[in-house]
Formats: C-alpha cells, sequence, structure tokens
C-alpha cells in the first residue's frame, strides 16, 4: 500500500513538473509577445506622431495658401473694377466724341 502511495505520489510529481515546465515555456512565450506588442504600440505612437506633425504642417500650409489666395483675389477684384471703369470712361469719351461729329 505504502508502495502503491509513493508510486502515485511520484506520477503526481512528475505530472507537476510537467505543468511547471509547460507554464514556464508558457510564460516565456507570453514575455516575447508583450515585447513584440510593446514595441508594435511603440512605433505605432512614433507614426502617430509624425502624422500629427504633418497634419499641422500642412494645415498651416493651407491656411497660408488660403490666406494669400484670398488677397490675390480681392487684389484682382480690385484691379478689374479700376479696369471697369476705365472702360466706362473711354466707352464715355467715344460716345460723346461720336455725338460731336
Amino acid at each position: 500500500d505504502a508502495n502503491r502511495q509513493i508510486s502515485d505520489l511520484k506520477f503526481k510529481l512528475a505530472k507537476s513538473e510537467q505543468e511547471i515546465t509547460a507554464l514556464e515555456q508558457n510564460v516565456i512565450r507570453l514575455e516575447g509577445q508583450v515585447a513584440r506588442y510593446k514595441t508594435a504600440a511603440e512605433n505605432a505612437e512614433r507614426v502617430e506622431d509624425e502624422l500629427k506633425a504633418e497634419k499641422r504642417k500642412l494645415q498651416r500650409e493651407a491656411s497660408l495658401n488660403l490666406r494669400s489666395a484670398l488677397d490675390k483675389t480681392e487684389e484682382l477684384e480690385v484691379s478689374n473694377g479700376h479696369l471697369v471703369k476705365r472702360l466706362e470712361k473711354m466707352k464715355a469719351n467715344r460716345s460723346a466724341l461720336l455725338s460731336q461729329q
């Protein structure tokens, strides 16, 4: 009976040692996954920061381009107004000259 109990306990010990080994290997595998995920997360954060910086840069450029385009539009509208007035004066002068003849 004692030999059977010793045999059972040896079997349970061997089984427990196998489970411990399997669990240790699982821990090692999971630690490797954690390291890979951590690296991937750090890279993703770095890329996100770069994209945010690029977005801010592009928004500043777009804002400057919009201001420049609006200024140019205003300048062209003013110039067009002056040209329209000159054209109207020329037409009026031509009409006056024709009516004098």
